[in-house]
């Protein structure tokens, strides 16, 4: 199970963080996945924004948040953060992560102009 954390009501120009926890992965196995990011905003096609690879700093982003967003991990928390930075209109949608054949529920960013 994936969970997340950390979506809300933020202004334009401001910042958040995104948490997603596997809560059911043991700590030897969560290092072996890759987690990714999508969001969906209204009336539009899920996207993919970023993706962190398995025991790797490697990480890929979707063009439209290179330079905004940062995706990272703590495998010893079982954790991966979205860090997401100079917020527009734009970016307001629910934001999901998937890995291990899983999705968290999706918390909203509602950016406000």
């Amino acid at each position: 199970q994936l969970v997340e954390s950390g979506g809300g009501l933020v202004q334009s120009g401001g910042s958040l963080r995104l948490t997603c926890k596997a809560s059911r992965l043991t700590f030897s196995t969560f290092p072996n996945y890759a987690i990714s990011w999508y969001r969906q905003p209204p009336g539009k096609e899920r996207e993919l924004v970023a993706t962190i690879f398995s025991r790797s700093p490697t990480t890929k982003y979707a063009d439209s948040v290179k330079g905004r967003f940062t995706i990272s991990r703590d495998d010893a928390k079982n954790s991966v953060y979205l860090q997401m930075a100079r917020l527009k209109s734009d970016h307001t949608a629910v934001y999901f992560c998937t890995g291990a054949g899983l999705w968290g529920q999706g918390p909203q960013v509602t950016v406000s102009s």
